[in-house]
């Protein structure tokens, strides 16, 4: 005689249960991604698909006007025979060596003066961050008049001093500098962000440090550099990205508006030559290999600053 399979009513309560909260998990889903699908669309519309296409263009003769004709790796292989390129490449490693570590320098000399500032310290948050806020074409064109070589301010300053500034503008071995050095008129970002960090130090590493005789420079170097370093590390990957991605402060002040009085060799970076190429030349082929070398160039250094990261950049709470 077959026997009828009763379930407790707990079981069936607990199977019921269940249910409502995998119909929950569910709903709650598909609510999550209609709230984000905008940003769904307009990433694979206006990130991905041009990140493939982009691809395809860079095998492609592409001039707009004609449909794209498949030339292989041609694009590819005349990267490593145009003379211009290699300038442009050379510029942009220049600029982002020395630009880097100089950045890096100032902001945390700011933002260490800045700890020390105390009830002023609201202001000249404020006072360092506004120049951030100010467009790129402008600070190309500030560029310009700052260091103009006849009546610039910066070599009105040197004067004062009995120096002759140089050519900012017109000599070549100097324009990289005044880009460099003007580069800095957005350095706040970086002292609101170091200064966050410092704020985060705890001060009984201080204590500890003063009772056992350790002066301002081995304070700083041992307890204030080692705890702040995962944001000093997050400044140097996003200005090393931004260094190989300059372009428009350098495009405004030498290449604007067909400007050939400048010294415009010396401020090809690559991007700027990317863009003429593109937009002027209207060799999309060719800028598209342009556009995938520069992405592999900037995924090579940051895959090596993470790497180097792992021995000098300490986490809170990081397990070693």
């Amino acid at each position: 005689m077959a026997r009828t399979q009763v379930n407790a009513p707990g079981t069936l309560g607990d199977d019921r249960a269940a249910r409502a909260r995998r119909i929950g998990r569910r709903r709650e889903t598909r609510a999550a991604l209609l709230f984000i699908s905008p940003w769904i669309l307009g990433f694979l519309i206006f990130t991905a698909w041009p990140i493939i296409y982009s691809a395809y263009l860079s095998l492609t003769d592409y001039d707009v006007i004609n449909d794209p004709n498949f030339v292989g790796f041609e694009n590819y292989e005349e990267l490593f025979r145009d003379p211009k390129l290699a300038t442009a490449l050379w510029n942009t490693f220049f600029f982002t060596v020395i630009q880097v570590p100089v950045y890096v320098v100032v902001s945390l000399a700011l933002a260490l003066l800045l700890d020390r500032a105390g009830r002023a310290s609201g202001f000249f948050r404020t006072a360092f961050f506004l120049p951030k806020m100010t467009p790129p074409v402008a600070v190309g064109i500030l560029l310009l008049l700052l260091f103009n070589g006849q009546s610039g301010l910066i070599n009105e300053g040197l004067s004062w001093f009995g120096i002759d500034g140089p050519d900012w503008t017109t000599d070549p071995n100097w324009v990289k500098p005044g880009l460099i050095l003007m580069s800095l008129w957005s350095v706040g970002s970086s002292v609101i962000i170091l200064l966050a960090a410092l704020r985060n130090v705890p001060q009984e590493l201080y204590d500890s440090a003063k009772v056992d005789g350790a002066g301002w420079w081995k304070t700083t170097m041992r307890i204030t550099v080692p705890m702040i370093s995962g944001a000093l590390f997050f400044i140097v990957i996003v200005n090393t990205i931004a260094g190989f991605q300059t372009f428009t402060e350098a495009y405004t002040a030498f290449f604007g508006s067909g400007n050939t009085t400048y010294s415009n060799d010396a401020a090809l970076f690559y991007v700027i030559y990317l863009f003429r190429q593109a937009f002027e030349f209207l060799n999309m082929g060719y800028a598209s290999a342009m556009a995938w070398l520069l992405f592999v160039i900037i995924m090579i250094f940051t895959a090596i600053q993470i790497k180097v990261s792992r021995r000098f950049v300490y986490y809170e709470g990081e397990q070693r």
